[in-house]
């Protein structure tokens, strides 16, 4: 078993309240679970204006097939004119790792 994780830094645009925020943030990871089958959810800076964490999880049988979304996660996510992405940091463990 591989489980693959993957979050994004994100700067948003000119954002003025949360809820805008939140017009911007919810529809990235309803599209990430969607299109991606992937478990994602805002997972940082929620009381920022300007700045949102996105973390997602994928589990699967083969590395190559996690590598292969966590790749597809980060060009969609990388893709969207809404929000610049200031890192993406990953992570790949199997059932063997402590």
């Amino acid at each position: 078993m591989f489980v693959g994780t993957l979050s994004f830094d994100l700067l948003l645009g000119d954002i003025h309240s949360l809820k805008e925020k939140r017009s911007i943030v919810r529809p990235i990871v309803a599209e990430l679970q969607r299109k991606y089958s992937v478990c994602a959810a805002e997972t940082g800076n929620q009381d920022l204006h300007r700045r949102a964490e996105i973390g997602l999880a994928v589990v699967s049988g083969e590395a190559s097939y996690v590598v292969e979304i966590l790749d597809s996660c980060e060009r969609l996510v990388s893709g969207r004119p809404e929000v610049q992405l200031l890192s993406a940091r990953r992570r790949l463990r199997d059932d063997e790792d402590e």
